[in-house]
């Protein structure tokens, strides 16, 4: 059984600079979403709670998930404080209890939370597959948003770990 975590896909990341290929990023996270669920999976929808007066603060509008994610009443939704949603919450207890195969990772920001999430999913000894074209972020001052997931993908590709980093398109994942 797959368990799809969904980073920070939240209202509040509209702010700012466009993020790379947001809606497509989206709509193939609902998409995975859909069939994870379809086989007995797990949608786990990670929302971050920022500071007073941020994009991200709880019970503000931009603390909000993103209307567009399709979301279920068995979903799961973790809130988290840090970077790392393995940190202070109970992630890690849920994922236990869920027992699963595999962790699919994908949401915003690649070079952040994603990153944060993957490396930490490594740690705690799963299985993870990086769902490389349902990550987002947007441009940095130093490198445009493509090439901080091209980098991104790199680096977890080679990630020294006693279980799985494979990295995976959606279609591929939907077969």
């Amino acid at each position: 059984m797959d368990a799809l975590i969904v980073v920070d896909m939240q209202v509040g990341l509209l702010n700012g600079e466009p993020k790379h290929d947001l809606r497509g990023v989206i709509a193939r996270i609902n998409r995975l979403a859909a069939n994870v669920r379809t086989r007995s999976g797990a949608v786990i929808f990670i929302q971050h709670c920022g500071g007073k007066s941020d994009d991200f603060e709880p019970e503000t509008p931009g603390w909000a998930l993103l209307p567009e994610l399709h979301r279920e009443p068995a979903d799961i939704v973790i809130r988290k404080t840090l970077n790392d949603p393995f940190v202070e919450t109970d992630l890690s207890a849920r994922l236990q209890a869920l027992d699963p195969s595999r962790l699919l990772i994908a949401g915003w920001a690649t070079d952040f939370c994603v990153d944060a999430t993957v490396r930490s999913a490594v740690s705690n000894r799963y299985d993870v597959v990086v769902v490389t074209d349902a990550h987002t972020l947007n441009d940095r001052p130093h490198l445009d948003a493509a090439s901080v997931i091209r980098h991104h993908h790199w680096v977890w590709r080679n990630l020294i770990t006693p279980r799985s980093v494979t990295l995976a398109r959606t279609d591929e994942l939907l077969v």
